[in-house]
């Protein structure tokens, strides 16, 4: 299977449509759909989906009968194999089910649906279901099947109350020889309780004895007689239902074919209105198809994602440019973006609605991938030679018509050796005329994209004030250094920050910074804080090393004595030690080795989620899910104090 499959969700949309089936038949259909490359094919299946929508939508659900067996013993009635009345009984409670559908269609054709005129490939065989209404009935044939069946159960009837009554009066008038005043059936024989001393005065014979042996229980002769007679009233009874089963099983091997095309047409509507069934529970619209290779996208959301939570995205591509390459920060939503772009293709091609407001999708022939670690032990794969041995696979196979979506190509190696791998990547995507979304951080990346014709920047935004990702694509646009300017706002002293912009970014530093410092201001180590200086003289804080020790998550501090920043993570426990993020390590610092610098008041909103500074992506988003409810097998991993 396609990676791209699995990596863009698409796979798991396939089993959310297989649950909507109600037959075996259109669920396996469902599992093993693929994007169609013929546009006649597909559009006649996105207008399917349309009138099965719009049905659902008018008329509810349609009253689809789930016919697990019915083929199969529609099969052994053609085979001449003898069916049990209950299987009989199944096959006209399907066509039951079959005129159900053909009034429910009826009503779609008064309003000239195309769909609902798939009435006339139905055929509810009136006579043949009336028949097996009539024979059979809670599984068993039923009296009225036919006049000698309903003749000869009248005389077992008959019999069986003989047989009682001669028996109990036998009972009564040998009282003093019955060790009970009641009969009881032994061997499927009538038996009386007989004592042992009596065997002699009750003529009959002997069928069996209590455990004790004081008790014989005796057949009577006169009862024997009878009982012969109800043997045979109930071989002609058996004889009668036999050739009631075969005449309905001759009916129905007659009309095998017309059976086996209703059972086909029933799998073919279940299959378009499982289609319908999810375009109503993902909200989703018709996507419009072109062939001229553009994709447009207006408040597409990811069906993975709850439509309360997700930011919706907003993509055009194809026109003048074939590539975009996205650039933001961790976590902020890269992924997703391009994720969705190749989900709703592959959604698109397969005859099956998006969740967005608009959407123009290009036919693609094949939709290629490389997301995620793909690392491999049993391989012997690192993580870059997972990611190099499948984009080696994806440049061998695209196509002008194709899509392709990567994530941070050329990653999991040496930076510059990676930067320069990854362009070269980008540069034969270019060159194939393919469609392509890729997702970096490498500055060299974003330059190469924004001097090279038909590929374009996008990022994805950020919000500097809140420190938060706002996860809205911004095309047009490179990714701000929000690293930097989040230590800035953490208080790095601007030294500091020159450097590491010339470290990361060199010769194109000189804009980065400017932005960086665009409000004037100079780094929170640098300056006075007001806001700080205020709350200090209305609450002055305790000096470092009191045992009053105030710091708060959060805090910027210096670290004694190499003076090295760090963030409170945690504060101070009852030995006085402080967890300090220190250049992305957590440690235990006494309180003594710390002052404060920048109070996290004047750093952060009151309601800011330090969670993004200090916890790890996996547990973010184990935590994001908890918060919906259990979660079977997932945990939240104590990696350090400041995952809790």
């Amino acid at each position: 299977m396609n990676a791209a499959f699995e990596t863009t969700g698409y796979t798991q949309i396939l089993k959310r449509l297989s649950g909507l089936a109600v037959t075996k038949a259109a669920a396996k259909k469902a599992l093993e759909l693929k994007p169609e490359r013929n546009e006649i094919r597909l559009r006649r299946h996105l207008s399917d989906t349309a009138q099965a929508r719009e049905m659902l939508e008018i008329f509810g659900t349609p009253p689809l009968p789930a016919m697990e067996r019915t083929e199969e013993t529609v099969g052994r009635a053609d085979a001449g194999e003898l069916l049990s009345a209950s299987e009989i009984e199944e096959v006209g409670s399907f066509l039951t089910s079959v005129g159900r559908m053909i009034r429910y269609l009826d009503r779609g054709c008064e309003r000239q649906i195309s769909l609902a005129f798939y009435r006339e490939n139905l055929d509810d065989m009136p006579g043949l279901r009336e028949e097996i209404l009539r024979c059979i009935r809670n599984g068993k044939v039923d009296d009225a099947a036919s006049p000698a069946l309903r003749d000869a159960r009248r005389r077992s009837l008959l019999l069986e109350e003989k047989i009682r009554e001669k028996a109990e009066s036998i009972l009564r008038s040998q009282k003093n020889c019955m060790s009970e005043g009641f009969t009881a059936m032994r061997s499927g024989c009538l038996c009386l309780p007989v004592k042992k001393e009596c065997r002699s005065r009750v003529p009959g014979k002997l069928v069996d004895q209590s455990s004790t042996g004081a008790t014989l229980f005796i057949e009577p002769a006169a009862v024997a007689a009878l009982q012969q007679d109800l043997e045979l009233a109930r071989l002609d009874e058996e004889n009668e239902e036999r050739i009631v089963l075969y005449t309905l099983l001759s009916e129905i091997a007659d009309r095998k074919d017309s059976l086996l095309s209703d059972i086909r047409a029933l799998e073919k509507l279940d299959f378009v209105f499982a289609k319908g069934k999810l375009a109503l529970d993902m909200e989703a619209v018709e996507p419009a198809i072109n062939t001229e290779g553009y994709l447009s996208l207006k408040e597409a959301r990811h069906p993975a994602l709850p439509k309360e939570e997700a930011v919706p995205l907003t993509l055009s591509m194809g026109k003048r440019e074939r590539g975009i390459v996205i650039t933001g920060p961790n976590t902020g939503g890269k992924t997703v973006a391009v994720k969705t772009a190749g989900l709703f293709v592959l959604l698109a091609g397969s005859g099956l609605f998006v969740p967005c407001r608009e959407a123009d999708i290009c036919m693609c022939d094949q939709v290629l991938s490389d997301i995620g670690d793909g690392q491999n032990i049993a391989d012997n794969l690192s993580t870059f030679s997972a990611h190099i041995k499948n984009i080696i696979h994806i440049l061998n196979r695209i196509s002008p018509d194709s899509l392709v979506i990567l994530d941070e190509p050329g990653s999991g190696t040496d930076p510059a050796e990676g930067m320069g791998i990854a362009v070269a990547i980008l540069e034969q995507l270019k060159r194939s005329g393919c469609l392509f979304l890729a997702t970096t951080h490498y500055p060299e990346v974003k330059t190469w994209s924004e001097r090279t014709d038909g590929v374009t920047n996008a990022r994805m935004a950020f919000d500097r004030e809140l420190l938060k990702p706002l996860y809205r694509l911004e095309i047009g646009e490179s990714g701000e250094s929000c690293a930097l300017y989040i230590a800035k706002r953490l208080g790095m002293p601007e030294d500091l920050l020159k450097s590491a912009a010339a470290a990361t970014y060199g010769e194109h530093s000189g804009p980065v910074l400017q932005k960086l410092f665009s409000d004037g201001s100079e780094p929170a180590a640098s300056r006075p804080g007001p806001r700080a200086s205020l709350l200090e003289r209305k609450n002055p804080r305790p000096a470092a090393g009191s045992k009053a020790c105030a710091l708060q998550r959060g805090d910027s501090v210096a670290v004694w004595p190499e003076g090295v920043t760090g963030i409170v993570v945690l504060p101070a426990d009852k030995k006085g030690d402080v967890l300090v993020q220190i250049r992305k390590e957590k440690k235990m610092v006494n309180h003594k080795r710390l002052t404060l610098r920048v109070p996290a008041a004047e750093l952060y909103p009151e309601d800011y989620d330090f969670s993004i500074l200090f916890d790890t992506v996996e547990n973010r988003k184990a935590r994001h899910r908890m918060s919906k409810g259990h979660q079977e097998g997932l945990v939240i991993r104590p990696e350090d104090p400041g995952a809790f």
